[in-house]
């Protein structure tokens, strides 16, 4: 099974090399694709002001961090590094990502984490659409993905909506395997359409077997067989 993690951070600004912290860290486990409940999400306390620009994109203040753990705090550092594992990490505009959580591992004496770890859900995106505008809000509507829950960035639902973009990059879901009530709506509705298209499906379905083949198959189950067939013992 392939475990990868999706990884998403707010922080006070854009640079980590001009002091820039995180102040918001989620991620959520994907085994095959698919999100397996499992996650990872903490607010930060960033030891800084939080410049008015990030704050009107991601709606943390300062006062609303006052009495979290600092990232170098094992509840943060240790417990994601844990978490992680040596599974592979996916984000959007992942350098960006990376950038920061590498600056902090480093500040709390951690080892980098490498970038051949990293999958980058903008380049992926930028490759299947060039020219397109491939913001996650763009990739959402694109793959139409509910945005409803999104009033600003915030890490966590970030991750959610790019764990559903990130799926439909590597070549989307199978509808048989939507069991959403939604994806069974549908479903049926693809079932009756087919029907009024070719008619009611006889069941049993008419057997194709001739006369020839099915006197030869019984001779065979009677004279080499016998009462070894599979199926007889489980009439």
């Amino acid at each position: 099974m392939a475990r990868e993690i999706i990884l998403d951070v707010e922080t006070t600004g854009l640079s980590p090399q001009a002091g820039h912290r995180v102040i918001e860290l989620a991620c959520i486990e994907l085994v095959d694709f698919i999100p397996t409940g499992n996650h990872f999400h903490q607010l930060i306390h960033p030891e800084r002001d939080i410049d008015p620009d990030a704050e009107r994109v991601h709606g943390i203040s300062l006062a609303q961090l006052q009495g979290k753990p600092k990232f170098a705090e094992p509840q943060i550092a240790v417990a994601f590094l844990e978490f992680v594992g040596d599974a592979t990490l996916i984000a959007h505009n992942a350098a960006f990502d990376r950038g920061f959580i590498n600056w902090e591992l480093g500040l709390a004496g951690h080892m980098e984490i490498a970038e051949p770890r990293w999958i980058d859900t903008l380049a992926m995106a930028r490759k299947k659409f060039p020219g397109a505008y491939n913001s996650l809000d763009a990739l959402c509507k694109r793959f139409k993905i509910s945005l409803a829950e999104r009033d600003r960035h915030g890490a966590l639902i970030d991750c959610k909506l790019l764990a559903q973009v990130y799926l439909e990059l590597c070549g989307g879901k199978e509808r048989a395997l939507d069991l959403s009530p939604a994806g069974a709506r549908l479903e049926i509705g693809e079932e009756a359409a087919l029907a009024a298209a070719y008619g009611a499906r006889p069941r049993p379905l008419a057997s194709r077997l001739t006369r020839e083949e099915a006197a030869a198959h019984d001779a065979f189950v009677a004279g080499v067989l016998k009462t070894e067939a599979v199926w007889l013992k489980a009439l």
